[in-house]
């Protein structure tokens, strides 16, 4: 990264929708990382739409922010954190 930090970043950390624990997405257990940002969904009064939502959103937004600088064994842990949020949220897993 460089001197300037990326607006992604700003995002992640300082998000209008959920307070998210520090380093959460670093975790290497998918139930953690659904387990915080369920925490966090549910216990925010500034997140515009349904807990759940506002949960998969930031998770897929940082899926996709961290892009080709996430290793792959990092990566499939938050997709497995996908279905751990919606196991957690009683939502059916997708096939």
């Amino acid at each position: 990264m460089t001197a300037k930090r990326k607006w992604s970043a700003d995002v992640t950390e300082h998000s209008d929708a959920l307070d998210l624990e520090e380093h959460v997405f670093e975790s290497h257990d998918p139930k953690k990382i659904a387990a915080s940002l369920k925490r966090s969904a549910e216990h925010s009064d500034r997140r515009k739409a349904e807990p759940f939502q506002s949960a998969m959103s930031m998770l897929n937004f940082y899926i996709n922010r961290a892009g080709k600088n996430l290793p792959a064994k990092q990566k499939k842990v938050l997709e497995d954190a996908k279905d751990e949020l919606r196991a957690a949220f009683g939502r059916p897993r997708e096939s």
